[in-house]
């Protein structure tokens, strides 16, 4: 049974693109198909749509279960559901899986068809810039020329950013959540770390390992415990594993024995297992490259110039891998430019993934938002 309040049971669907789209890479897909997941009812008007878009590790399901496995529980399921903070009542919720991923959407694994192979290695490196013109052309094959709103957090924040940046007048709030307006060296470091870590694993094949038949699972695993730490604040690991150890007294070998080794350890598994490498390469290189402000000389505030939603920006103080100064760039570059912005700094404990969080703060300040939207485009 889904939980009380969830949107329910719910199936993925899967649009179809004949027209060529042009990457920022220079390369070109001459098709491609996007699967997607929609909640709610889109109205008579056709402004009560709402654009999710997703961080690295996530997907399209974004609420809701499927029938045939109940445990999947969509990542903001928590956030997005009928009378939750993003109400589906109200709103026409949609997920989309993006190009380049592997969860649906054409990405390395699918089929090539000039060769009639997977794509592997072949598959051409995607931005932000790129997720966000598919993601426009599939807002137009469903007949919705605005968007209410376009929200994300982490990775799908900047989206949320360059949705703004890119496609103007066909949103009307930006919400960013746990953003950078680009990545600090620090950042670019942790995924070339992860990158290294796939790319040097002896089953990786150059990028050609679906015609070995095999996966590239240690470096998978070692990447995800590096993601998964730069996640988390020192505080929540503490409070949740401290020095615990899974047995009493030391084995004095490598095998597990602190309690944070074996979550690690479990993530890792459990990510190596339903996640392609060639797509964390190219969603990692995704983020590296995102920074709008680099076409005009470094200024973010001559880049967010073409904007004119209204924003809503959040960070979180335990934030260390996108922390509330980022947010604050962001904030500074927007108010520049004279625009409509709400800006709240959450005092939460769980580091970057506390945009995924049941805060009760986090949570009322996005319902208190979505109110105000929904009373502007229903007139009450």
């Amino acid at each position: 049974m889904p939980p009380e309040g969830s949107v329910g049971v719910v199936s993925p669907k899967l649009a179809r693109f004949e027209e060529p789209i042009a990457l920022a890479s220079g390369a070109q897909l001459d098709a491609y198909e996007l699967a997607y997941e929609t909640y709610g009812t889109l109205n008579a008007a056709r402004n009560n749509a709402v654009l999710i878009c997703h961080a690295l590790n996530a997907s399209h399901h974004v609420a809701g279960v499927y029938a045939d496995d109940p445990a999947n529980l969509g990542w903001w399921d928590n956030l997005i559901g009928p009378g939750k903070p993003v109400d589906t009542d109200r709103f026409f919720v949609i997920g989309v899986n993006n190009i380049g991923g592997c969860h649906g959407s054409t990405g390395p694994s699918s089929i090539n068809p000039t060769t009639g192979r997977p794509w592997g290695a072949d598959f051409p490196v995607v931005t932000v810039e790129d997720w966000v013109e598919a993601q426009s052309r599939l807002a137009t094959q469903l007949g919705i020329d605005r968007f209410a709103a376009v929200m994300g957090g982490s990775l799908g924040a900047m989206q949320a950013m360059q949705w703004a940046v890119s496609q103007p007048a066909r949103l009307a709030h930006s919400i960013v959540i746990a953003a950078a307006p680009k990545l600090s060296a620090q950042n670019i470091a942790f995924n070339e770390v992860a990158r290294q870590a796939i790319t040097t694993d002896p089953d990786f094949h150059g990028g050609n390992y679906y015609l070995q038949g095999v996966v590239p699972k240690r470096g998978l695993r070692i990447a995800r415990m590096i993601g998964h730490i730069t996640y988390l604040s020192d505080d929540a690991m503490a409070e949740k594993f401290g020095r615990d150890l899974r047995e009493s007294g030391f084995k004095f070998n490598f095998d597990v024995e602190f309690q944070i080794e074996s979550y690690l350890r479990y993530q890792a598994d459990k990510f190596a297992e339903r996640f392609d490498a060639n797509t964390y390469l190219r969603i990692t290189k995704a983020l590296d490259y995102f920074d709008p402000a680099a076409a005009r000389g470094g200024n973010l505030s001559a880049a967010l110039e073409p904007a004119s939603a209204n924003f809503l920006v959040v960070s979180f103080t335990s934030d260390w891998r996108f922390s509330p100064a980022r947010s604050r760039e962001i904030v500074k570059a927007l108010l520049d430019n004279r625009l409509r912005v709400s800006y709240a700094e959450i005092d939460a404990p769980h580091g970057h993934d506390a945009f995924l969080m049941d805060d009760p703060r986090y949570h009322n300040l996005i319902r208190a938002y979505f109110d105000n939207i929904f009373r502007d485009i229903s007139g009450s």
